[in-house]
């Protein structure tokens, strides 16, 4: 990533202007029409025209009164739902018998929604029968107010006074066990925790520092004891590895890189003033640079013999951070990447010259320099080498790209490749915009940075957008 500090001659025109001078009716000072406020035993006027206002009040308050009664005695009464035990709930859990579901004390027949659930039919089917809250806890995006809106529309009925108290266990925080966080970061998400840097300490060192690089979890963090590790390498024919974190360290050379990840929602919140988009709302500090160290994938995929493939295999990637069913996140690259020396794959145990911070993938991680950070699987568990993507929904329904005519009700993620390499991205962490700068020099910084190992080659900064 390329850090940025032009120099400008003249001065940044602000995006806003502040106020050029504001006033306000302080007490005792000339009300409306000259007349000034006295204590009580003042002017003697003022209990009339008092009074007078009082009663305009009382008649203006009596009409409102009117007219939100007629409003009411005109809107169509609310549906009368039935009302269900859990029990009764509980057998409604496959599409045969129509599947149902609860969301606080709301009974919703989901049957028809099944199939175009975005995180698939089987994600939704765990909650058949069930509450949904044990697991939209897992996922910040189902609390968002559009979700709410299109849950009503499959309302059937409420639960039984009896059974409206959530069942135990329902509201055990899967989130509780989470790593504390540096307070400078800007939360986009609490559960599942993502945080980017503010954009004038991103660009304060070329290294972000491990405490404010940005952290984008897609499940709770995992506790990971290092004395009972295993990572697994797999591969066609039978042949496999298992490593302990010791025998990862000792049996293949430390190989260091310097590489930047970027989400690939950074500057999202941008996009959503052009088009709204769904997503966490991204500033510009979804995009932190690392020293990484650890082993070279090249070489422990080597050493598992599954060096010797042709054509387009494919690594996949399971870390040990899991949704409620037990399905962990995955990912997956070309193996020709996974092979090149040139692109420097690492499966990395340090960071910053540190051991991984939990966040950021303790006690082994992949970083694929490059690339979008979605494939730098976190909490590594398991290397796969396949003929195949990763069957991940992370792989297969999620970060991929389409044309500007495509939207949610007409999307189809098979009809698109999964994202690797990501165009170039600049943006100016100081001054933000909106900000008011003197007139004269002016020190303007930000970031530069292209996927695939590309150099940036030039940066051009403008004063008027043009």
């Amino acid at each position: 990533m390329l850090l940025l500090r032009a120099m400008a001659g003249r001065r940044l025109p602000p995006l806003t202007q502040l106020p050029r001078g504001c006033s306000r009716l302080a007490a005792g000072s000339a009300a409306p029409g000259g007349q000034r406020g006295e204590a009580p035993g003042g002017h003697r006027g003022a209990a009339p025209v008092l009074a007078a206002l009082l009663g305009l009040g009382a008649v203006l308050a009596y009409g409102e009164r009117q007219r939100r009664t007629a409003q009411a005695a005109r809107a169509p009464p609310a549906p009368q739902y039935p009302r269900y035990t859990r029990a009764e709930v509980a057998q409604h859990r496959t599409p045969s018998d129509r599947v149902w579901v609860t969301h606080g004390t709301d009974v919703f027949d989901v049957t028809d929604f099944v199939e175009m659930h975005p995180g698939g039919p089987d994600k939704i089917l765990l909650a058949a029968g069930g509450a949904l809250e044990p697991f939209w806890a897992l996922y910040a995006v189902h609390s968002q107010p559009h979700v709410l809106e299109l849950l009503r529309d499959y309302k059937v009925g409420e639960l039984s006074p009896e059974d409206a108290a959530p069942p135990s266990g329902d509201t055990e925080d899967p989130f509780s066990g989470d790593p504390p966080r540096h307070p400078a970061l800007r939360v986009n998400s609490l559960k599942p925790f993502n945080a980017e840097p503010p954009p004038e300490l991103l660009t304060q060192s070329f290294l972000t520092p491990n405490e404010l690089f940005f952290t984008r979890n897609h499940l709770p963090v995992p506790a990971v004891e290092p004395g009972s590790y295993r990572l697994r390498v797999e591969g066609p024919g039978g042949r496999s590895l298992s490593l302990s974190l010791a025998e990862l360290r000792q049996r293949f050379p430390k190989h260091e890189v310097t590489a930047t990840l970027q989400c690939a929602g950074n500057r999202r919140s941008e996009m959503s003033r052009v088009r709204p988009v769904k997503g966490l709302a991204w500033d510009i500090g979804a995009i932190s640079t690392a020293r990484w160290g650890g082993a070279r994938l090249r070489d422990v995929l080597l050493a598992a013999g599954l060096g010797d493939r042709t054509g387009e295999w494919h690594v996949c990637f399971e870390g040990l951070d899991a949704d409620a069913s037990g399905t962990p996140y995955g990912a997956s690259i070309p193996l020709e990447r996974a092979l090149s020396a040139e692109a420097e794959v690492l499966l990395a145990y340090e960071m910053n010259g540190q051991e991984l911070p939990r966040d950021h993938g303790f006690p082994v991680r992949v970083v694929v320099p490059g690339v979008v950070g979605a494939r730098s699987v976190k909490w590594l568990r398991s290397v796969a080498v396949s003929p195949s993507e990763s069957p991940s929904h992370w792989q297969q329904n999620d970060y991929k790209g389409f044309c500007p005519s495509v939207d949610w009700d007409s999307v189809d993620f098979r009809a698109a490749p999964a994202i690797q390499e990501l165009p170039v991205q600049s943006a100016i962490t100081e001054p933000r915009p909106g900000a008011a700068v003197p007139a004269g020099e002016l020190t303007v910084k930000g970031y530069a940075w292209s996927g695939g190992g590309r150099e940036v080659i030039r940066v051009d900064v403008s004063l008027d957008g043009i």
